[in-house]
């Protein structure tokens, strides 16, 4: 059945803890406090499937549980394949470990020059400032670090990290990520941030977070007021499905871009959740509206025990075929593979070009037409029209060509 979205409506409220005063729901501690992070309390909500019992009782070797109260409402409890479900409660498939799997699928590690930073890239570095998330993604690229489930022991290294930036002219964009950055106190945050500002060849501040998405609660106007202070801080959020697009996602989303934060959203191809183009293209149009630029969709990285989310890469070509041409091009994501080892982004983009030979470039449009670009200028010969100033010959003004099958 092709998906069906209400376009008119924003999921809202406690659901299950109706009891819990407004005061408390509100306070993103509270939230924190009250994570569904066991089988037990999973157990006295739903009903779980075998095969999800036995992922709960693996989890505690691969990447912990965690659900905030506010995510878990999202969750449909009468359906096992309920897209924020899938994401969430962990299932047996993450114990199957193909041999292409890395435990640092993107080669992290290798480019680290201090613990916790990450320099791939010639102009910027990623900068891993805790190994804790408000929940816990079942695909996280970066389960083995996150939540310390496998032993990892990372322990940022702020200090080190901040020298290694100010030695170091070349870097002049910093992506705070981890784990999650919002998670951090406003005060540690805010010493991050003012020191990373006043590093003279730094000009670029970014923060990769999914706490707006599972925590909209956290984005209170005193964080807002220290982004505000130390702008522009931009920042990509994680929505992969559009239930996830809330009234509550959405006021946070309105609060962040009234303290002059640009918003962008990374989605995760995932098998089940998003692999659909109506879902995708209702994804899109819900972020646009919650006033974020849809950024990057990714294929999922080659993390282990990750296979059963796995999507074929030409359906990721499909989704953003359907989506070019039918809908607004700041609706289209960017999809790419994070190269395996390190590579780096590498786009992913349709076939539209058929031939570029030194005359022209031949393409297809949206609708699968064919047209010619020239790339050479071929002057019209001066008549006696022309050169008096009159009007071209008819044959001038000729209307791009459109290619026949």
């Amino acid at each position: 059945m092709a998906y069906q979205e209400d376009r008119g409506s924003w999921f809202e409220g406690q659901g299950l803890w109706q009891h819990v005063p407004a005061s408390d729901w509100q306070d993103w501690t509270w939230q924190l406090k009250n994570r569904i992070t066991t089988l037990d309390q999973l157990e006295k909500l739903m009903v779980l499937t075998p095969e999800e019992r036995r992922g709960v009782a693996f989890a505690g070797q691969k990447l912990a549980l965690a659900i905030t109260p506010y995510f878990f409402n999202l969750i449909d409890r009468a359906d096992p394949n309920c897209p924020i479900r899938k994401q969430m409660i962990p299932r047996e498939g993450e114990m199957i470990v193909s041999a292409e799997e890395k435990l640092d699928s993107l080669g992290e590690d290798e480019h680290s020059p201090v613990p916790g930073l990450v320099h791939r890239y010639p102009d910027r570095v990623l900068f891993l400032v805790t190994d804790r998330c408000a929940a816990y993604c079942r695909y996280c690229t970066r389960s083995r670090l996150v939540s310390n489930a496998q032993d990892y022991n990372f322990h940022p290294e702020y200090e080190q990290g901040l020298r290694y930036i100010e030695s170091h002219p070349e870097v002049r964009d910093v992506l705070l990520s981890g784990g999650d950055p919002l998670l951090l106190s406003d005060r540690k945050l805010e010493h991050l941030l003012s020191r990373l500002r006043a590093i003279p060849h730094v000009e670029f501040i970014r923060i990769g977070s999914r706490i707006p998405v599972f925590l909209p609660q956290r984005i209170t106007a005193e964080l807002c007021e220290i982004f505000r202070k130390y702008g522009p801080i931009w920042m990509s959020i994680h929505v992969n499905h559009p239930k996830e697009a809330t009234a509550e996602l959405r006021d946070a989303c309105e609060r962040l871009s009234f303290a002059g934060v640009p918003l962008g959203n990374q989605s995760v191809l995932l098998q089940g959740v998003n692999d659909d183009p109506e879902v995708m293209k209702a994804l899109v149009h819900r972020l646009l509206r919650m006033r974020v630029r849809p950024y990057y969709l990714y294929q999922m990285d080659l993390i282990t025990g990750g296979s059963h989310f796995k999507v074929d890469v030409r359906k990721g070509l499909e989704i953003i075929r359907a989506l070019r041409g039918h809908t607004t091009g700041y609706a289209i994501p960017q999809y790419v593979i994070d190269a395996p080892g390190g590579g780096g982004k590498v786009p992913m983009n349709p076939d539209y070009v058929e031939a570029m030979g030194e005359d022209a470039v031949v393409f297809r449009n949206y609708e699968g037409r064919r047209f010619e670009y020239p790339l050479k200028s071929t002057p019209v010969e001066a008549t006696a029209e022309t050169a008096t100033g009159q009007a071209a010959p008819a044959e001038a003004h000729r209307e791009p060509s459109v290619l026949k099958d």
